[in-house]
């Protein structure tokens, strides 16, 4: 099986996933084998395809996104790994996804949240309400992806590995600007002691062989703690986990006392819906969003929108 998800780990990196669906993929495609007693993919086919995936559905109840996802790691399996055809792929139903409000904060109860929230916590939830960013495209911020004098957001491969720009709040300029100082001084600390490194995307540490210990390149939200990759034998940092944000917005909204279930993912929600209320226009918050399909963005019409031009961050009406 190992040799199996090698070539899994291959094919997905050859198709530039992130490392996030390599890790799901191969997850679901070894207990889909497990499942099977090992049986080699090569002598399975659509039923055992769909014995899997109704013991997902019913014996472990699973969320429909979560059996799709399943799916689509088996199909890869197939099609990109296995190189074999698939004509019974028609007979696999896919799980329909219930349509669900997101939930939604009020911009009162925003405030409130942020006063529960300090130091990079707080700056992290304030991009995400503020520029509609999902948290690993805030935590995945570098130097250079913050332009303060045109106040813009560059956001680099975001969902979809797609790039788009959206505004930088003009109440997170100063924040900002003295937390780089802070985050400036460490890596010149870092950079003393023979370390100061960071990952670079693709192949870039290879085209541009000292970038990865330059100011521009550095995470705008490094973790606190160093660690040794040994590939390269660099001492480098990451970007600050994601748990770390999560533990902090589901603390500040028990410590508030919301009955409303928060999570990072709901300022974002807050942030399309407040903009619709405001008036702007429905393709102009799409393209803030990011979303691909207007229909992802229609979920927020649930409040009536004007059109409108030059958009402002609602942060700023705080």
């Amino acid at each position: 099986m190992s040799k199996l998800l090698d070539n899994v780990t291959r094919a997905i990196e050859a198709k530039h996933y992130s490392p996030k669906t390599e890790q799901a993929y191969t997850r679901w495609i070894r207990r889909f084998i497990l499942f099977h007693g090992k049986k080699h993919p090569k002598e399975m086919g659509g039923p055992e395809v769909s014995q899997f995936l109704s013991y997902l559905a019913t014996d472990l109840k699973v969320a429909a996104s979560t059996q799709n996802q399943a799916l689509a790691a088996i199909l890869f399996l197939y099609k990109e790994v296995l190189e074999i055809e698939l004509p019974w792929m028609d007979d696999i139903v896919r799980a329909k996804q219930p349509v669900r409000v997101p939930t939604v904060l009020t911009v009162c109860e925003i405030e409130i949240l942020m006063e529960h929230l300090q130091g990079p916590s707080w700056l992290v939830a304030s991009l995400l309400y503020g520029a509609g960013l999902r948290l690993m495209e805030g935590l995945c911020l570098r130097v250079q992806d913050l332009d303060f004098h045109r106040r813009e957001i560059m956001v680099h491969q975001g969902k979809g590995r797609k790039d788009r720009r959206t505004m930088l709040p003009r109440k997170l300029v100063t924040p900002l600007m003295n937390h780089l100082e802070i985050v400036r001084r460490q890596h010149q600390a870092d950079l003393r002691e023979g370390a100061g490194y960071v990952e670079l995307p693709g192949s870039l540490s290879r085209k541009y062989r000292n970038a990865n210990r330059e100011w521009p390149w550095q995470w705008v939200f490094p973790a606190t703690r160093k660690y040794f990759h040994k590939e390269t034998k660099e001492s480098r940092r990451h970007h600050l986990h994601e748990s770390v944000i999560q533990r902090s917005v589901r603390a500040a909204a028990r410590n508030a006392g919301f009955s409303k279930r928060v999570t990072t993912h709901t300022l974002r929600h807050s942030f399309a819906t407040h903009l619709l209320e405001a008036g702007y226009d429905i393709r102009t918050i799409q393209e803030l969003l990011g979303h691909v399909d207007l229909s992802t963005t229609m979920i927020y019409t649930h409040v009536l929108n004007k059109g409108g031009r030059g958009v402002r961050s609602p942060l700023d009406d705080i």
